[in-house]
């Protein structure tokens, strides 16, 4: 199967050995970042840092001034890596490596956005709003998603893209000084906490026959229990019909799924528009369409009319890889089993192997590996072994 490593431009600058290594591996494709959100990442063999500070969410490249003239919202541009279009430089080195580059587009996932334009962020039952998840629903987010979807995708070099968070994100969320673990919330309860009732969102939920005050007091009364107590574990959908009621909870995702559908569907028509014929586009999704977060919730019998092909969360146990491949069985499209190789962060590279081969089994037919920049020594030396049996 094909197999792509994912990276961050600064893993390869000012590294001259970081191309010839990835390809190493055994990989035939590298999953490079164009757009990213904040995050603080080791860098174990670059000769000149170990950490990198993504102060907040930016693209990797140049953005073009006239693209964006004019708009509400508009990318950041990153101060971290010294170099005037990172994901040019990086995506060149990999190439000439013999390595075939393709895009990694973070889009609805952004915090610095949202401190600074607070009224464009998710807002839940409560009035809390969620500066790092942008509502998906307003027009001047959507304008931006699919105006920075085209951009990160389409750069010099890039065969194709992977749109991460292209749909709702919510409640969870790998904040810093986190402290959110205090009442365990199950999945039911998260989607529940995920609701948006931005003004355009409480209109949606109208057009979709329910009222937004009626579904905000339903969340309300729904999580009492679990503040009062120590949470709640309802997980799967029928967990969430069982806290809200088949009725409310239906009409909730009936807007939320129209919007993230149509998002999708504007974000990879842009990107097509702007790319040369043969432009792979795939998604980071997860078949259960109610689920939030950087695999966006889709639905499996029609995503893939859509988009190429999708990467999935496949690291755990049979069940898990059984439960995201399972829907997508017989559908025709790259089905891209998405493997965590960092052992410190749940990974299991000296199982991947196995674990690659039962994808298979369920209809995977490509590899993707998070993430051969963060992965230690031993880590990267299981991900070579495996490569090298699996040919």
């Amino acid at each position: 199967m094909k197999t792509s490593a994912f990276l961050y431009p600064w893993d390869v600058l000012g590294d001259p050995d970081a191309a010839a290594r990835v390809s190493g591996l055994g990989v035939q494709q590298v999953t490079l970042a164009s757009a990213y959100h904040s995050t603080r990442a080791l860098t174990p063999r670059h000769p000149g840092h170990r950490i990198v500070t993504a102060e907040h969410s930016a693209v990797l490249y140049p953005p073009d001034a006239g693209r964006w003239k004019g708009q509400e919202l508009r990318p950041y541009e990153q101060s971290w890596v010294a170099s005037d279009d990172p994901y040019a430089e990086a995506a060149q080195a990999l190439t000439d490596a013999g390595l075939e580059v393709h895009s990694w587009v973070v889009l609805a996932h952004n915090s610095r956005q949202g401190a600074e334009h607070p009224g464009v962020s998710v807002t839940n039952a409560y009035g809390d709003r969620y500066p790092w998840a942008p509502c998906i629903a307003q027009p001047a987010v959507r304008a931006y998603l699919v105006g920075l979807a085209a951009e990160a995708a389409v750069r010099p070099g890039a065969h194709g893209t992977e749109l991460e968070s292209c749909g709702w994100y919510g409640f969870a969320h790998l904040h810093a000084h986190d402290k959110a673990g205090g009442v365990g919330l199950g999945e039911a309860a998260q989607y529940l906490m995920s609701l948006c009732f931005c003004a355009t969102c409480r209109a949606g939920y109208g057009e979709h026959g329910v009222a937004a005050e009626e579904l905000a007091g339903a969340v309300r009364r729904a999580l009492e229990p679990a503040w009062a107590g120590s949470g709640s574990a309802e997980a799967g959908w029928s967990g969430v019909e069982e806290l809200l009621g088949a009725r409310l909870a239906a009409g909730s995702l009936r807007w939320r799924g129209h919007v993230a559908r149509t998002l999708q569907e504007s974000a990879i028509g842009a990107v097509r528009a702007a790319a040369r014929p043969g432009f792979q586009v795939l998604l980071h999704a997860d078949p259960a369409p109610y689920r939030s977060g950087a695999n966006v919730g889709v639905d499996a019998r029609s995503i893939l009319s859509v988009a190429d092909g999708v990467v999935l969360p496949c690291t755990g146990g049979d069940a898990a890889r059984e439960a995201v491949l399972g829907p997508f069985a017989g559908r025709t499209g790259v089905l891209a089993a998405n493997f965590s190789v960092v052992t410190g962060m749940g990974g299991s590279p000296g199982t991947l192997e196995r674990d690659a081969a039962h994808a298979a089994s369920l209809g995977a037919n490509q590899l993707r590996l998070y993430h051969a920049g963060l992965a230690s020594g031993p880590d990267l030396r299981s991900v070579t072994e495996a490569l090298s049996r699996l040919g």
